[in-house]
């Protein structure tokens, strides 16, 4: 599902203009990005929780050049749903 086909769902379930849902959906997104980048994480109940995952340093290789590289300790988005949104699914996958 993409970013212009949930804004047209989110109006039509609603009756809100399209116009009105974008600029909350983009402002909500806003958000997110601003907490991760301030290193705080964003938990919404029944739904999960962003946060930032640390991934260590380690070595790897450029298949191009055929050289090792050394990729740096950084930081990555990561999501980790809520225990019944992850259920849900999961039960959803079990009957298809």
């Amino acid at each position: 599902m993409t970013k212009s086909e949930i804004i047209k769902a989110i109006a039509n379930k609603k009756g809100i203009d399209r116009a009105t849902v974008s600029q909350v959906l983009e402002a909500f997104t806003s958000e997110i990005k601003i907490a991760l980048l301030e290193e705080k994480s964003v938990s919404m109940r029944g739904f999960g929780t962003f946060y930032l995952k640390r991934r260590a340093e380690k070595t790897a290789r450029d298949m191009q050049k055929n050289t090792t590289i050394i990729i740096p300790e950084h930081s990555i988005a990561a999501f980790k749903p809520a225990k019944e949104f992850a259920v849900a699914v999961k039960e959803k996958s079990t009957k298809a």
